[in-house]
């Protein structure tokens, strides 16, 4: 392996009078101006419906379908609370015990 000061005597940097500054305000905005329309799109002439554009139906339907199907996915998830988990094993050892699980009053 070549020392170090040999490979910083090859490195070739530019002088330091081309490179200049740069700033952060130093060209015209990035963003599209302010045009007073929602979403900057004027609105058809009365009498046009307005048209859409390629990719906004694929937009709705995926983003509602994925709505509809996340909703019932939680509707149908199994129930892994441990309060469940709990009553179940209870009644479970209560049972192996012979006992009752549940209430029945006392007929006088």
């Amino acid at each position: 392996m070549p020392p170090t000061q040999s490979i910083r005597a090859l490195q070739i940097r530019a002088p330091l009078h081309t490179t200049g500054r740069r700033y952060a305000s130093h060209e015209a905005p990035q963003y599209n101006e302010p045009s007073g329309w929602i979403f900057g799109e004027k609105p058809p002439p009365p009498g046009q419906k307005r048209v859409r554009e390629d990719w906004e139906l694929t937009w709705y339907l995926g983003m509602f379908g994925a709505m509809g199907f996340a909703g019932v996915l939680h509707y149908y998830k199994p129930d892994t609370s441990i309060q469940t988990w709990a009553l179940a094993e209870a009644k479970a050892r209560m049972e192996a015990r012979g006992e009752k699980y549940k209430y029945e009053p006392a007929s006088s």
